[in-house]
């Protein structure tokens, strides 16, 4: 099981200081939103903002969540700035299988992501391409929002999936997630958990602890 600090809920003034604080936490993921103000109503970071982190030698993975339009343009310059991880959202990409090959063709893992009313099936046949999918459990576009419920069925029914195919893909959950519920979205099949609020809005350490105590 591990935590996916999103630098969403940083402060911006103090990146480089809340990110060592989260890696010195122990946290394996660094959770990157990259919004263009046109996928998603929010403006957030590019490439340069990424490099200046991986060159600050962080032992995370650097796990670079791409909602914007036309991701397919940007995939070089995430890959050359350090991302480990490059997600996509299905609902961005026309040609999601050549999206997915051009990602791993540079050497590094390929997601796909779900907004709370894409349908599972959207992605069923490039499940073989995947390393992770990430289930989206609010809206996109802003931190602090209220985790949906029904996402947990989602969860569960691609686990499922997952299971009867034999594949080795893990499972992101990215909104909301909190000490009292990731427990439930573990036990839904999640291994990986984005959180924003709940580790940023207060003591890092604490809220690292509470929310791995939550995970036993």
């Amino acid at each position: 099981m591990k935590l996916a600090p999103s630098i969403l809920s940083a402060d911006f003034a103090r990146l480089l200081e809340d990110v060592k604080k989260v890696e010195n936490a122990g946290c394996e993921y660094l959770h990157i939103d990259v919004m263009d103000g046109h996928f998603v109503p929010n403006i957030t970071i590019g490439p340069l903002v990424v490099k200046a982190l991986k060159k600050e030698n962080i032992n995370m993975v650097f796990d670079v969540h791409l909602m914007i339009e036309n991701p397919d343009n940007y995939i070089d310059e995430f890959v050359n700035s350090g991302a480990d991880l490059i997600t996509v959202h299905e609902e961005a990409c026309t040609h999601l299988h050549r999206t997915l090959q051009n990602i791993k063709s540079k050497g590094v893992k390929a997601g796909v992501s779900l907004n709370p009313a894409t349908p599972i099936e959207n992605i069923y046949y490039v499940l073989e391409e995947l390393d992770m999918v990430l289930i989206m459990s609010v809206n996109p576009g802003f931190g602090g929002q209220s985790f949906i419920e029904p996402m947990l069925e989602k969860i569960k029914k691609l686990k499922q999936i997952i299971d009867e195919k034999g594949l080795d893909i893990d499972i992101q959950v990215d909104g909301g997630i909190k000490p009292n519920n990731i427990k439930r979205v573990k036990e839904a099949g999640a291994n990986i958990f984005v959180a924003g609020s709940a580790i940023f809005n207060g003591n890092i350490d604490d809220s690292v602890k509470k929310l791995r105590d939550e995970l036993k």
